[in-house]
């Protein structure tokens, strides 16, 4: 479907793409991959059409509608977030105006008193109402409301204006308007940034049946590994095409990276070999006067210069260097928070929440924007009280915190910045911050002017220098490239305190996780392992609690439904109505006996763990003999 040949783009004398050739199939999920500034927007632009290649050609069927995530066109300032989402259905807006003009029509004196004319008009809108059909526009609503509702735009915020929300807001709905839109060509630049875990597994889920060709520039290795088929990597301004998902990716290219050096070696052994015989050669020729001897040099420089050099591949680049300074442990006890409730004017987001961190643990906290992790993480900074409840810091701990927030407007410099949180020599400042990708001109660079990668990497370094042994940790992958993610799970994996993390970053999180807690409905519960291991634990309770609702609806009608008279007078259904009400408080007890099981506070109390196993036990014993009960009372009643 699309083909690039040769692609060239230069900025100034800068040249960003390099002979840029590949092409994909319709319908292919394609992604692209490549450090932060390595041409990724720029061949997106490219491709969209917003920038012309200097050089090379650019094939694309005719007809095909190129959507590309940031375009939000024609954007009027009074316009609602429900009048950009209806943009996605221009054409069937278009028609539906025809519509009406056409009823209008039908209403005149001229289309009543003359059949001919009405005849005309009514064929026309027969005409425009299939057209309408076929535009999708019976299911506009239907459809705003399913794409907006799996991307995680609420309903009630249909009628803000759209020029007043938030970044992160407008990123949700132009990526919901080109979901709408349905184009043949889909450019989607970062799509998972600010969604929420639910949101990002639906956009998987759409993308993977999405019947278009789909080019989807991410550094969210998780969602490329279930989305793509196909790799393409930006890299020294050229690009290398992988035809696999991300993690076979990772390792073809270092495969090819050790072949690809081992043939340079080969070749550069055969060149210093030719070039030695070339002086030979002409030593001897010119020892001897012999003309063979410099026509033999001439050849073997005409080969030599014939040959295509293989170029020396880059085995490790140079990346962030996470450096911290450790000072020395804390306590056994970081963290506890006891029966903590916390809400906003009349909202509760926090309710009874009970939390013990131990020093060494290594925490991921997930959960759908808006829940309440942030504030939580306030509450144990102590940037704000709890309605209700106790938050206890342990002994000796010292925290490092990494927020989510935007660079300050003020026109320092980088290095002005990092010296006057940290007492170095200016010197000794530029080697601190080389090891976090800021040398040579970029430690002049205004702070306020820094991209959100640039800026997290600066305030990492930063935090490396209070010697933290407790990393509270807000969204640290946000706006980092492949390359500085896995830096940060390196230096995390290396590091002996304490950490807690907010992310929506699983490949981060199985990188770096031990337990996940997760905040749904005010209440955390704790999970055991990375968040693979999350998923299949989530995955089982949601059976286990469909299946008790398929046995309450089956074997337990409701009571509202029964005949009132006759319950009043049968000893049978009153008995029944009992057993009910039991195997309700049995589920009860079953249901807060396995959250206990799955409690970070028992999981080291093998004393506790064994009175947990003997109870729920018992409890099941209990209610198979109470659903025993309840059957032979349905089976005597239908008898």
């Amino acid at each position: 479907m699309i083909s690039c040949q040769q692609i060239e783009k230069y900025y100034g004398a800068e040249q960003v793409l390099s002979h840029i050739s590949f092409e994909f199939n319709e319908g292919e999920k394609v992604g692209l991959v490549g450090q932060n500034g390595s041409g990724k927007s720029t061949l997106l632009h490219v491709l969209a059409g917003l920038e012309q290649p200097d050089r090379g050609t650019i094939s694309v069927p005719k007809g095909t509608r190129i959507g590309y995530l940031t375009q939000i066109q024609g954007n009027d300032p009074a316009w609602t977030v429900y009048d950009v989402l209806q943009q996605g259905f221009d054409e069937a807006l278009r028609i539906q105006a025809q519509l009406r003009e056409s009823e209008i029509s039908m209403t005149s004196d001229e289309a009543v008193q003359d059949p001919h004319v009405m005849d005309s008009l009514l064929r026309k809108y027969a005409e425009l109402q299939e057209a309408f059909e076929r535009a999708g526009g019976y299911e506009i609503e239907t459809r705003i409301h399913q794409i907006a509702n799996g991307i995680g735009i609420p309903t009630e915020q249909f009628q803000r204006t759209f020029n007043h929300l938030s970044g992160g807001e407008k990123t949700k709905v132009a990526l919901a308007k080109l979901l709408i839109e349905q184009p043949n060509f889909l450019l989607l630049d970062e799509p998972t940034n600010h969604l929420d875990l639910n949101a990002v597994e639906w956009l998987e889920r759409y993308i993977v049946a999405y019947p278009g060709t789909c080019l989807i520039a991410s550094h969210d290795r998780y969602f490329l590994d279930r989305v793509v088929t196909q790799i393409i990597e930006i890299e020294d301004g050229e690009a290398s095409t992988y035809l696999t998902n991300y993690s076979d990716y990772h390792k073809e290219k270092q495969q090819k990276l050790l072949l690809q050096f081992e043939e340079y070696k080969d070749q550069q052994k055969r060149i210093k070999q030719m070039k030695e015989a070339i002086k030979r050669y002409i030593e001897w020729g010119n020892i001897g006067g012999n003309e063979k001897f410099f026509k033999r040099a001439a050849s073997i420089q005409k080969a030599l210069d014939r040959m295509d050099k293989i170029k020396r591949p880059v085995l490790e680049r140079k990346k962030v260097d996470f450096q911290l300074d450790f000072a020395g442990r804390s306590g056994k006890d970081v963290l506890v928070c006891r029966d903590i409730e916390k809400g906003y004017a009349g909202r509760n987001l926090l309710q009874k929440v009970t939390l013990n961190l131990a020093y060494g643990d290594r925490v991921a906290m997930i959960g759908g924007n808006g829940v309440g992790k942030s504030t939580l993480f306030k509450l144990i900074l102590g940037e704000e009280q709890p309605d209700q409840g106790e938050i206890r810091m342990g002994a000796r701990v010292e925290v490092g915190y990494l927020a989510q927030d935007a660079p300050p407007l003020e026109k320092a410099t980088v290095i002005q910045y990092f010296r006057n949180q940290v007492d170095v020599e200016e010197g000794e400042a530029r080697g601190m911050l080389a090891k976090y990708l800021f040398y040579g001109a970029a430690v002049f660079k205004s702070v306020m002017n820094l991209s959100g990668g640039e800026w997290t990497r600066l305030k990492l370094a930063l935090i490396m220098q209070q010697s933290p042994n407790f990393l509270l940790l807000d969204e640290p992958t946000n706006h980092l490239d492949i390359a500085s993610r896995e830096a940060l799970e390196e230096m995390l994996e290396e590091f002996p305190g304490t950490v807690l993390t907010i992310s929506h970053d699983r490949y981060f999180i199985n990188q770096i996780a031990e337990q996940v807690w997760s905040l749904h409905n005010k209440q955390v519960t704790c999970y055991l392992g990375d968040f693979d291991a999350y998923k299949e634990q989530s995955e089982k309770e949601k059976a286990r609690n469909t299946s008790t609702v398929s046995v309450q609806r089956t074997h337990a009608p409701a009571r509202e439904n029964r005949n009132q008279e006759v319950l009043s007078t049968s000893k049978t259904s009153r008995r029944k109505i009992q057993l009910e009400q039991q195997i309700a408080l049995k589920e009860q007890d079953q249901c807060s006996l396995e959250l206990a099981l799955l409690s970070e506070e028992h999981r080291t109390d093998a004393e506790m763990l064994a009175r947990l196993v003997a109870e729920q036990a018992a409890v099941q014993e209990a209610l198979n003999e109470l659903y025993e009960q309840w059957l032979e009372l349905e089976d005597g009643m239908e008898g």
